[in-house]
Order: C-alpha cells, then sequence, then structure tokens
C-alpha cells in the first residue's frame, strides 16, 4: 500500500503480513494527533482485546511535530518530537493490541487544507480494512484539526461504493465532550472495565504527560464523572463512561452537509433548556 507522504507508515504490532493484518479489522478509528486515539476510541480498543474474531486498527493523520514541551522534551526539535510521537503511538499499539496503526504523516497545516491527498489515503485505508465501524472525532469539536479529519474522514467513505461503507461513523470525545447532548441522541460507551489498560494506554504517552497536559488523568476522570453525571435520579450502575455521535447518517446520505447534520443535535440541546425552563418556572 502506498501513501502520499513519503515517511508515511503501517506498524503491524505482531508482525503478521500487512495484508492478512487488515484483513481482520472489524473496528477502525482515525484521528488526528498522537494519543487523540487511547483518549476517544478506548471503547473499541477494549471491545476488541484478546478476541479472535473482533480487531481494532487505528489511523493517525498528523506528525505530531507541533506538540507542546516541556521537561525532558524542552528541548527537542520538531523533527525529534515527531519521532517520539510516534514512537509513544506503536508503544499504545503494542499495549492495546492493535490490528494495524496507519501513521499518515501529514502537517496539520495540510490536514487542515483542501489538499485530498490525505483523503486518498483513507480511502486505500477504509478499501484494505473494510470496517464495520469507524470512530473519529465529533462534529462539535473545538479543534480545528480534529473537524478537518473529520471532514476528510466522511469525504473518504462518500467515495467509496455505498455496498462497501462501513455499517456505523461515530463521533468520539477529545476536545469537548458530548455531556452536552440530550440523552437520548448519545451513543454511551461503557468504560468500566480494564481500567488498568485504559491507564496504560494513556500512559504511554510520557512527552505529553511530562510536558504538562495530564491528558492520562483529564480522561480517565471524563470517564468517570460521565457514568455519576449521566443518571439524575439513579445509583451509579457503571463506573466509566464515555459518549459517541452516531453521524451514521452523512454517510448513507451524500447529500446531507455535516453543518446541517451537527445543527439538528445543536437544537435538540437548545429545545431541552427551553422546554425545562418552561416547565419548572
Amino acid at each position: 500500500m502506498k501513501f502520499h507522504q513519503p515517511a508515511s507508515e503501517i506498524f503491524i504490532p505482531d508482525g503478521l503480513p500487512v495484508e492478512k493484518a487488515l484483513n481482520r479489522t472489524t473496528h477502525l478509528a482515525i484521528a488526528a494527533h498522537q494519543d487523540d486515539l487511547e483518549i476517544m476510541a478506548a471503547a473499541p480498543i477494549l471491545d476488541c482485546f484478546q478476541q479472535d474474531d473482533k480487531w481494532y486498527s487505528a489511523v493517525l493523520v498528523t506528525d505530531g511535530r507541533g506538540s507542546p514541551r516541556n521537561g525532558l522534551y524542552e528541548k527537542y526539535n520538531d523533527e525529534e518530537m515527531r519521532l517520539v510521537r510516534f514512537k509513544e503511538q506503536r508503544k499504545a499499539a503494542i499495549v492495546g493490541e492493535y490490528a494495524a496503526l496507519f501513521m499518515l504523516d501529514y502537517s496539520s497545516k495540510e490536514t487542515k487544507s483542501s489538499s485530498t491527498n490525505p483523503v486518498d489515503d483513507l480511502v486505500a485505508i477504509l478499501d484494505a480494512t473494510r470496517p464495520q465501524y469507524v470512530y473519529t472525532h465529533n462534529l462539535a469539536d473545538k479543534h480545528d484539526t480534529h473537524i478537518a479529519t473529520i471532514l476528510k474522514v466522511i469525504n473518504a467513505i462518500r467515495r467509496m461504493p455505498k455496498n462497501d461503507r462501513p455499517e456505523k461513523l461515530f463521533g468520539c470525545e477529545v476536545w469537548r465532550n458530548l455531556d452536552w447532548m440530550v440523552d437520548s441522541d448519545k451513543v454511551p460507551f461503557d468504560l468500566s472495565g480494564q481500567e488498568n489498560l485504559q491507564s496504560a494506554l494513556l500512559g504511554v504517552f510520557d512527552s505529553q504527560i511530562t510536558g504538562g497536559k495530564r491528558y492520562d488523568l483529564a480522561s480517565l476522570a471524563r470517564r468517570r464523572a460521565n457514568a455519576t453525571y449521566f443518571e439524575s435520579h439513579g445509583v451509579d450502575v457503571l463506573t466509566g463512561l464515555s459518549f459517541g455521535l452516531d453521524m451514521t447518517l452523512l454517510i448513507q446520505n451524500d447529500d446531507l452537509e455535516p453543518a446541517e447534520f451537527i445543527q439538528t443535535y445543536i437544537n435538540h440541546f437548545a429545545q431541552d433548556v427551553m422546554d425545562r425552563l418552561q416547565r419548572v418556572k
């Protein structure tokens, strides 16, 4: 498989031949940055872990050059940070027993541009893996590169024949969670189990943790908070929960604009707020 960026790579943690490794994929996550995958897509990682009939593969779009750095990494230049971030991502793939990891090595600038090169690469990956489920960022995320990634994912899937497209497309939480959504609109993912594995997946990203961004603590805390605050009139049933946005309609209806799609959910939220204010005044 050939990609546009010369330094892009495919990493197969268990050393299987590439074609065989990709063919076993059932769940595919596509994220902008290193560790976004482990923050937003813990549910499919856990779902596939140690399973013979379910396999998780992951796509990392950007190169990590713009990562914040401090402490041990304070004097690293952009290329050194890129290598560190790729190394950390490979470690996570080993810990999580991923079927395959694709690192496409695009700059954030190109990802946010009108370039179709990332879309071409994503089409090739989707065609080679034929996943049943795809996970990416959500359309209400507040990071520009994340939004650019989502739009390229949607465009890539829309270039596939309809019979070959994934069954489901989910938007997940990183830079803006989905707690604001009306409960009936949320897709809840149970993350009560294997907190040790969840911690390990986040903990390998030492350059971020040492650099002053405690994504490990924040992500686990968000999952526990989601579980507790999900139901106001009942005891906690789950100890960890992440929320997803079902974006499947966007890959079934090619004429549906992403902005129109997410506006529907924003309207649901606004109506819920107004209805409650009217109900109790």
